[in-house]
Order: C-alpha cells, then structure tokens, then sequence
C-alpha cells in the first residue's frame, strides 16, 4: 500500500494506562490535533464515557472488563472501516482483548497502540477521580493497579510517560509518530 493510500485509510489510536495516566487528557489533545490535520472524521471514546451511556450494566469483572474493551473495539473498527480515525481511550488491563481489538482494525485500518506508562506512584499520587485513595481503603475491589493487574504490552507502538511532560506535548508524539509512519501526510510547508 503506497503512502498516501495509508493517509486516507480508517485508523484507531489505542490508548491503555493506569487511571490517573494521562489517557483522556493526552487522547483530547490528541483529537484536536488531528482534526487539523486530517480531512478523515475522527472520533474520541473515553472509556468512561462509554461504558457509562452504552453499557452501564458491566461491572468490573475480569468477565467484564474484557466485553467492554472487545465492545469498544468494535465501535473502533466500524470508525475505521468507514475511513475514519477512532481514538480510544481506556484502561484496558489485560493483554489479550487489546491483542483482539489490534486483531479487530487491522482487516479495514491501522492500529496504533499508545501505552501510557505513567508510573503508579505517580498515578495515585495526582488520583484526579480520589479511586486511588477508595481502593486502598477497601472500597473499591478489583481496582486496577491495587487488587487487580495491569499487564503492561510489549507490543506499543507508542510508550509515553506523563510524569515530566504535558498532554500536548504527548499528543504532538503521536502526530509526529503517525507522519512518519504516513498515517498522516506531512503537514504543507
């Protein structure tokens, strides 16, 4: 497939992380870059956002965690089978329904994951939602980082950590990352 042709085809931005490691914010950046940049849709799903009004009735099973990310990535793949550039946003702790979701897009798009690795202590340090300080009190079982795993892949693309740098600059990252891999075309001089 010739450079240009990879310009214009469906794309998801797959961003996983600890909660508190800069996903949605780098992922808002992110979208307000591209629609610069890119005459294809490009549509955000916040993890949160979505599992709230599409599928309140998930809990945070392993069960359940899985369906909501192999749900999103569906809604990811029907964006890029359509030509245009999904960026989602979600913790996603486990390995293998992230490699489902890569394995979803691929067919009729690109996929680009985008590990935010923001150390813990880091993440539970700024705990902007206060869950870090309700799973160590108990509160919150199954909790992702505390009483429950995070497998960090080994197949990012993109490795970002928020703990020295800015959404914005994190989010031009990935655009400078997308340009050389003709994702996007340059920008005209």
């Amino acid at each position: 497939m010739s450079d240009g042709a990879r310009s214009r085809r469906g794309l998801t931005i797959f961003f996983t992380g600890l909660s508190g490691a800069g996903k949605s914010t780098t992922a808002e950046a992110l979208r307000a870059l591209l629609r610069g940049r890119t005459t294809r849709p490009v549509m955000l799903f916040d993890g949160d956002v979505v599992r709230r009004t599409l599928w309140p009735e998930l809990g945070f099973s392993k069960g359940d965690r899985d369906t909501n990310i192999r749900r999103l990535g569906w809604l990811a793949a029907e964006v890029a089978s359509s030509g245009g550039v999904a960026i989602c946003a979600s913790i996603a702790p486990y390995a293998r329904p992230r490699e489902e979701v890569r394995a979803m897009s691929v067919p009729d798009g690109g996929f680009v994951l985008v590990h935010m690795a923001t150390p813990l202590e880091v993440c539970e340090r700024r705990d902007p939602k206060g869950l870090y300080a309700r799973a160590r009190a108990g509160l919150l079982p199954e909790f992702t980082g505390v009483s429950d795993p995070y497998e960090p892949p080994d197949d990012a693309e993109i490795v970002l950590d928020l703990t020295e740098t800015t959404p914005d600059a994190a989010a031009l990252r990935i655009v400078e990352f997308l340009q050389a891999e003709a994702y996007l075309d340059a920008p005209s001089r």
